[in-house]
């Protein structure tokens, strides 16, 4: 509090009675001469913090000049000015302070402590008690006016809204006030898993957020496939409240996300720096989780959300909001830091673990998710957190830079498009440079993969062996050809080999934990048979090749074609295993080239939230499977859980490995899905499992622009899926 004076002489009867505030205006002369020397007069520059949000003293005070504004959440919500009083369920209840008080001009005010209200009511108890009913006296007022007013809202219905509600949970009908929080109906966890949000007829809502009409109500809990999507996503807003709170200028964006970690974009800073910001960071967002500071969801007028966040220099969604069609921006907060939201999120701060960790990353910061199961599993226990494995922070590190390389080269060229976030391209969209979009990101990618094929004739002729793996629908197979035609053109003939054809017999499979063949596992190849033909191979010999029955299950060894590398022949495979250093066991290092190809470079909606690829691969492989193989958007949705455990299993877990990486992400393919994956999304019926993320993914297709095909061209990466492509499958 920057004060001008404090001063032991209390306010006269006269100034109190003069100040015009309605409570002191009730009570007698007499009172006020009692009650003026119980309070202390205070002076207060402007700027000066009154009260502070979330604090926990007990005072009240009365305005005895000046104006002073309130704030809850960096939102200014009125004026307080000579005559009204503040802070009274401070001082009689001891609730924390609701709002944060800020002097506008010199403020002279009138302060009476919870120690002097204790010394009033043991010297003068009448004098206390008329004081604490004229108090609540005012609340009631206040609250009564709030209702009238939701009452004018509620009578604008044509049909009055019910008292009460059904709602049905696990398999019981409640009858539940209407206005009820989701929380009070369900359990904090299910079987040990904690709840980190609601299904409502299968949508899902946060906690915190109302029942209004009757709805079937489930747990959603973080072994669902939406769960740890909204626990990654409430520790990453933690993290923004926690820079608010410890440097407002700092301009912190959230970036990627590279497995059980996400980089942390951070303004130009001495690397000497990175370190000790860390550190704080930390600190400060475990003391915002201990604080249990609660979620706040809000609707605001698009006017008013791209006002404001265009005065704060959020600059990405203020641009978003420019073609947004809903009449309302749904807001998220839990302080001062307000973010889109796009979907549910945990109730409070305290929900989380705090066994995070903010690490110092290159030019930026690493966020290391505290609720992963990989990292729990790993984890071994010190005190009463959960600690990350230092190897595991190692390879995040390694998975954070490859990233790095390869995100910071898109984004160069993104720069110079002028199209940094979903707004930005939409308003590009919308100005007509869709075709030069297309071009542009198709070259881009062009150019990528033969700077790809030039490191591997640059490695030299000791190269025999290229290993391409990337998670499922990440356009490996477009990649792959179009690999091969850049290999050629600089004189290196790629020769294809397929791992499919080197599984073991079906009967010697190995079976995951339901007791299913688990095709996926590294056992389920005759690795062998593989060393041998690769040793064969490169020793110039040609080898009688394997090949798989999948009707039969049954492998045949020498089944396969006949294979000879020549000078300027290279073997290149492609298979989940591809960077698993058990693939090429006894081959010499310098003879294999390992590729990782995936979609990694998305736009952001703001600082805190973009599109994840994981989505983006998801959205590929529904329309994908729905076009040539006949699966609907429900069937993949539900096998989507399965693909990425195995991803996280085998593929992942080796990234950083690689020699190069590919991303295969097209800035403009969101909008091109679309005007398939809309379809399929709403052919889910809201009955199935699956319609939850089918809702979510149409909820995030509905922020682009459509783009139709027409301008793809044949040889793009999004012709795998969409269809029409150059290529021969």
């Amino acid at each position: 509090m920057a004060l001008v004076s404090r001063s032991s002489v209390p306010p006269k009867s006269g100034e109190l009675a003069a100040s015009g505030d309605p409570l002191l205006g009730k009570l007698t002369e007499g009172d006020r001469e009692t009650l003026a020397p119980y309070l202390e007069r205070i002076e207060l520059s402007p700027g000066a913090e009154i009260v502070r949000e979330g604090e926990t003293d007990r005072a009240m005070y009365f305005v005895l000049g000046g104006t002073a504004r309130i704030s809850r959440g960096g939102l200014e919500l009125r004026e307080v000015r000579h005559g009204d009083h503040f802070g009274e369920l401070a001082l009689i209840a001891g609730r924390p302070r609701a709002a944060t008080i800020t002097s506008n001009t010199r403020l002279s005010v009138a302060l009476l402590t919870f120690e002097r209200y204790r010394d009033l009511s043991r010297e003068h108890p009448g004098l206390a008690l008329r004081l604490v009913q004229e108090l609540v006296s005012g609340v009631a007022d206040r609250l009564l006016e709030m209702t009238d007013s939701v009452g004018l809202l509620l009578s604008e219905r044509s049909l009055p809204r019910r008292t009460a509600v059904s709602v049905r949970v696990g398999g019981k009908v409640l009858s539940t006030p209407t206005g009820t929080p989701l929380s009070k109906l369900l359990p904090d966890s299910v079987e040990g898993r904690q709840v980190v949000a609601a299904l409502v007829d299968r949508k899902a809502l946060s906690l915190c957020a109302p029942v209004s009409s009757d709805c079937a109500v489930e747990p959603l809990t973080i072994d669902h496939a939406e769960g740890p999507r909204i626990y990654r996503l409430s520790q990453a807003l933690v993290l923004l409240e926690a820079a608010q709170k410890l440097r407002p200028l700092l301009d912190l964006r959230m970036e990627n996300s590279v497995g059980f970690a996400q980089r942390v974009q951070v303004p130009a800073l001495p690397p000497e720096e990175l370190g000790p910001l860390a550190h704080a960071l930390e600190a400060e967002m475990r003391r915002v989780v201990e604080g249990d500071a609660p979620l706040r969801e809000e609707q605001w007028t698009v006017d008013e959300a791209r006002a404001y966040f265009a005065s704060r220099g959020w600059d990405d969604l203020a641009t978003l909001l420019e073609t947004w069609r809903a009449p309302a921006v749904p807001l998220v907060a839990y302080g001062e830091v307000y973010a889109l939201r796009l979907g549910p999120m945990l109730p409070s701060t305290g929900a989380l673990s705090t066994s995070f960790r903010v690490l110092a990353d290159e030019s930026g910061l690493l966020m290391v998710y505290s609720r992963p199961a990989r990292i729990h599993e790993l984890a071994t226990s010190e005190g009463n957190a959960p600690q990350v494995p230092a190897s595991l922070l190692e390879q995040a590190r390694e998975v954070s830079r490859q990233a790095n390389l390869m995100t910071r080269k898109q984004s160069r060229w993104l720069d110079t498009l002028h199209v940094t976030s979903i707004g930005a391209f939409n308003r590009a969209c919308i100005d007509g440079d869709v075709s030069q979009l297309i071009r542009v990101s198709e070259g881009f990618q062009e150019k990528r993969i033969s700077r790809i094929a030039d490191a591997i004739l640059n490695r030299g002729p000791a190269v025999k062996v290229v290993t391409i793996a990337g998670p499922s629908s990440s356009g490996k197979t477009t990649f792959i050809k179009r690999l091969k035609v850049q290999l050629q053109v600089i004189g290196i003939n790629p020769v294809g080999l397929s791992l499919d054809d080197y599984y073991v017999d079906r009967e010697d499979t190995p079976k995951d934990d339901k007791g299913e063949y688990d095709y996926e596992a590294f056992e389920a190849l005759r690795t062998d048979l593989l060393a041998d033909h690769f040793r064969r191979l490169l020793s110039g010999e040609t080898v009688k090749t394997a090949h798989y029955d999948f009707s039969t299950g049954t492998s045949h060894p020498t089944g396969g074609p006949d294979i000879h590398l020549g000078p300027k022949d290279i073997l290149m495979l492609e298979g989940i295993h591809g960077l698993n250093p058990r693939l090429l066991d006894g081959i010499p290092e310098q003879s294999a080239f390992r590729i990782f190809a995936c979609p990694l470079a998305q736009l952001p909606f703001d600082r805190l939230t973009r599109v994840h690829a994981s989505d983006v691969r998801l959205l590929r492989r529904i329309v994908r499977d729905r076009h040539s193989r006949g699966y609907t958007a429900a069937a993949n949705i539900l096998r989507w859980t399965s693909v990425r455990d195995g991803e996280r299993k085998h593929i992942f877990p080796f990234q950083h490995h690689a020699d190069e990486v590919f991303d295969s992400s097209l800035i403009y393919e969101l909008s091109v899905l679309k005007v398939f994956a809309e379809r399929y999304l709403l052919e889910v019926p809201q009955s199935h499992p699956a319609y939850t993320t089918a809702f979510r993914l149409l909820a995030l297709l509905d922020r682009f622009v459509t783009i139709y095909p027409d301008h793809v061209p044949p040889t793009s990466i999004l012709r795998e899926f969409i269809g029409g492509s150059g290529f021969e499958y």
